[in-house]
């Protein structure tokens, strides 16, 4: 039996991990750094360098997060608090001990772990010192990237709140451990722990420890948030929520508003903070012209790529999807030049909910009540378009409750009342704004030009779109401007870059019918208020 051998660059563990119950044969890699842990990615073949130096990795099969394969051990101290449903799948405690002492033995048994002490929540209050043990250098540098890193100090004193055992590489045997499938993500409270096999997508790692967030924040009266943020010169924050491929990291990364974050926040009595310590952008079509601050990360040695294919030149090619069109770029946050160093900010000005609408029905911006913020921000609505997904021929809505319904245990009217009264106590303003289509919706036009979205974001934020006249959408309620510097007037009210109009009609009132439909779950708790703010069929 080989001795464990600790390189960890003078930083020595204050808890072993014979705590998480694993007694390792090989070698223990504790705190590397990134280069390190990229040069050994590279030495151990886990992925390969770009010409600009840049790890570049391949998640295998999956490519994006497993939804069927998430669960949450389901006993007395979380029963009453997690909204189970198809969302949040309960499991037992026998199945996760099981499970969990099959990944104990397989990582024993591995030559090598790598194991980073790390932090979510760069608010002292609400930070939770967590800790990834995995077999993979990159998947390890991934979990560098994306939380909070601490200080050498910091490292000596780490007691891990929360542990990740990460083996990738695992497979379950669905019918004898009673998951799913070969994979399985698996929360449980009360041991302060997750497992996690069967997948390489390093996203895995960053949502587990995303959800333990969404769960604790709430108790405590704050409010966890799976928006961007960034903060304009006078100190106004703000927020923008948004599914993946809404434009959260595009928008937040602004370069006359510091970043504070691209994708995981918290919302307390201070003001906003970020969970992480990194971005995991999306690379797909990525623009020099259009993203510069993420497209200058791809360059950044340090960064990560996932599932992104190189030329021959080894230059990532960000137009090639034969791998997936889920291409993400792992960065820390001292990538992007402007950021705030802190990670913080104070109390929201501004709200913005982000939908990319491929039916061509919402407009480009739209301002809100905060009765109408409360319906969409449970609604959480933006639309698959063909291509992206096997079977996918035509626009699909998708619904996620809160922008991030896969990550929240908790019912939506616990994030949403939190929201409403937050945005109440600091006088915020709510805005929706559609990075989509309009003018026929999705095949018929090109998407919104990213220039005349940043010129509506802008003049929201700045507080010059206040000024602009306002018409109210006799369908959807809310107001929308008639013109915006820097905008085509005629984009800004959809039905009239339509060439027919009735057709508009015709899909306005479907989509509408599918905003209904989808907050029938939701109507039990919600205020009468809230559910004024519904959508109005027309044309029955």
């Amino acid at each position: 039996m080989v001795t464990p051998v600790h390189r960890d660059a003078d930083l020595r563990e204050p808890v072993g991990l014979e705590s998480h119950g694993l007694n390792p044969s090989g070698v223990i890699n504790w705190n590397l750094v990134s280069s390190d842990l990229i040069s050994r990615a590279v030495e151990r073949k886990e992925g390969v360098l770009s010409k600009h130096g840049v790890l570049v990795t391949r998640t295998g099969e999956r490519t994006g997060r497993s939804p069927n394969d998430k669960f949450i051990v389901r006993e007395d101290a979380v029963e009453e608090n997690v909204w189970w449903g198809e969302i949040n799948v309960p499991t037992t405690k026998e199945i996760f001990i099981n499970l969990r002492e099959k990944v104990r033995n397989y990582l024993n048994l591995q030559p090598e772990l790598f194991v980073q002490d790390l932090f979510a929540g760069a608010d002292d209050e609400q930070q939770l010192a967590i800790r990834v043990v995995t077999e993979n250098a990159w998947h390890s540098a991934f979990a560098r990237n994306m939380f909070l890193r601490p200080s050498v100090e910091e490292v000596k004193n780490h007691q891990p709140e929360f542990t990740v055992l990460h083996a990738p590489h695992f497979l379950a045997d669905a019918e004898v451990d009673g998951v799913n499938s070969e994979v399985f993500v698996i929360v449980c409270f009360s041991e302060k722990q997750i497992i996690i096999g069967g997948t390489r997508y390093a996203g895995e790692i960053k949502k587990s420890i995303f959800s333990i967030m969404n769960y604790l924040l709430p108790l405590e009266g704050h409010l966890p948030m799976h928006c961007s943020a960034n903060v304009g010169e006078n100190d106004d924050c703000a927020v923008f929520f948004g599914l993946s491929g809404t434009g959260k990291t595009t928008l937040s990364a602004d370069p006359y508003r510091p970043l504070i974050g691209d994708d995981e926040h918290g919302w307390n009595n201070e003001g906003v903070f970020n969970f992480e310590g990194g971005c995991y952008a999306k690379m797909i079509n990525l623009s020099e012209v259009d993203e510069p601050e993420i497209f200058a990360t791809s360059r950044m040695p340090g960064t990560i790529l996932e599932n992104v294919v190189l030329d021959d030149d080894g230059v990532p090619d960000f137009g090639d999807v034969s791998l997936t069109q889920n291409t993400r770029g792992s960065y820390p946050l001292e990538s992007i030049e402007n950021r705030v160093v802190s990670s913080k900010g104070g109390l929201p000005h501004n709200v913005v909910f982000l939908t990319c609408d491929a039916f061509g029905v919402l407009p480009p911006i739209s301002q809100l009540t905060p009765e109408q913020a409360a319906y969409h921000f449970i609604s959480g609505y933006t639309a698959k378009v063909a291509g992206t997904e096997i079977g996918v021929v035509e626009p699909q809505a998708t619904f996620s409750a809160c922008f991030g319904a896969p990550f929240m245990p908790m019912h939506p009217s616990v994030y949403a009342d939190l929201l409403s009264k937050k945005v109440a106590e600091n006088n915020a303003s709510c805005w929706l704004l559609n990075t989509g289509w309009v003018a026929g919706g999705y095949g018929n036009s090109d998407r919104i030009k990213i220039r005349w979205t940043r010129a509506l974001l802008n003049a929201a934020l700045d507080g010059s779109l206040n000024d602009a006249e306002f018409i109210i959408d006799e369908r959807f309620q809310f107001k929308i401007p008639t013109s915006c510097d820097g905008v085509p007037s005629e984009i800004l009210q959809p039905r009239t870059t339509w060439e027919n109009g009735g057709e508009y009609d015709q899909i306005a009132d479907k989509l509408a019918e599918m905003f209904n439909d989808n907050f029938k779950q939701f109507v039990s708790g919600c205020s009468d208020a809230v559910l004024s703010a519904a959508p109005i069929v027309l044309n029955n």
